[in-house]
């Protein structure tokens, strides 16, 4: 499992209870999900073998072993919790063993010589629904208008949020006099503190001190250090506070949610141009792009040459190929 991977899911584990309930209520099937997201990354720090879906050859131990297997190692690694419920060899020769974590039941897989974890069984059929799923998303059509809208919804620690928000800038202010182009936050947290306590900062710099919060933001996006980069970009510390305070920041940051909500946006990061959902690349190149296609008619500044590669996922300024192009914290 690559580390992009494992970071998407760490960025799952961190939300916080009360934004957790209102998300499960709408989404049940995350809570099955996130669940089985930490008994594997606990399990993959081990020293059980994973596979990525090959069966392995060898001889076949029993039911109760597959499962006494899985629940010895799982409860090692997490100092107990984890309880079977039930194994049992399959058609594939692989092994459900279906555990008890946190009062939910998570279906994992073993090779029938109980030697490796395989990472998931996924229907066919479920496969080609999801296909068609992102093939109809792909083909939605961005209204066009005379100043298009563009809004990056985010969470100020994703490292996926803060991979497009390092390629949207220059988008941002190559667009800043022919467009609107915005960044937002989405309308719940998944990092903790330090997320709700950068938010109602960001957005106090963003709509009081707007002509130092780009400035601001990719200081910020070097190494997340808040107090550094509001000392180096000059910003009215007192005016930040006193916004944060009286309950400005609160306000703004609603503002922000409800358009979220209304939008549909379920990760970080979300690019909504004109009210519609849009499937642009992360580099910079690519989210100008996608905003100039919004246009009735695109303005000669849609022709400069921006980056193509896309910036790397978390903070620093490190340029990649390309890779974690689509995940999402969500």
């Amino acid at each position: 499992m690559s580390d992009e991977v494992i970071k998407q899911e760490e960025c799952k584990e961190d939300k916080s209870k009360g934004n957790l309930t209102d998300k499960f209520r709408e989404n049940p099937w995350m809570l099955s999900t996130i669940v089985l997201s930490v008994l594997v990354i606990i399990l993959l720090a081990g020293n059980l073998k994973m596979t990525g879906g090959t069966i392995m050859t060898g001889s076949t131990i029993s039911d109760l072993d597959a499962g006494q297997k899985i629940i010895d190692f799982a409860n090692s690694q997490t100092g107990g919790g984890v309880e079977l419920v039930s194994s049992k060899l399959l058609e594939n020769g692989l092994y459900e063993v279906t555990v008890s974590y946190n009062g939910n039941n998570i279906p994992l897989y073993l090779t029938g010589d109980g030697t490796s974890l395989v990472q998931g069984v996924t229907p066919l059929d479920s496969l080609e629904q999801q296909a068609n799923t992102q093939k109809r998303s792909t083909s939605t059509e961005v209204p066009k208008s005379d100043k298009p809208i563009a809004e990056l919804f985010v969470m100020t620690h994703c490292p996926y949020g803060t991979q497009a928000e390092k390629g949207f800038i220059p988008a941002m202010k190559t667009l800043s006099s022919v467009a609107d182009v915005k960044i937002r936050f989405v309308h719940y947290f998944m990092h903790g503190e330090k997320e709700e306590t950068e938010t109602p900062i960001q957005v106090c710099i963003r709509e009081e001190q707007g002509d130092k919060y780009l400035d601001y933001l990719e200081c910020f996006l070097e190494d997340s250090n808040s107090p550094r980069c509001i000392l180096e970009t000059k910003i009215n510390d007192a005016k930040v506070k006193e916004c944060v305070s009286s309950g400005r920041a609160e306000k703004y940051y609603a503002e922000d949610s409800k358009l979220s909500q209304a939008y549909g946006v379920q990760g970080s990061p979300t690019l909504v141009i004109n009210g519609v959902q849009s499937n642009a690349g992360r580099d910079s190149a690519s989210y100008l792009e996608g905003i100039c296609t919004a246009f009735n008619n695109a303005p000669s500044v849609c022709s400069t040459q921006l980056s193509s590669s896309a910036p790397s996922p978390g903070f620093g300024y490190t340029a990649t190929s390309g890779s974690a192009s689509s995940a999402q914290c969500a």
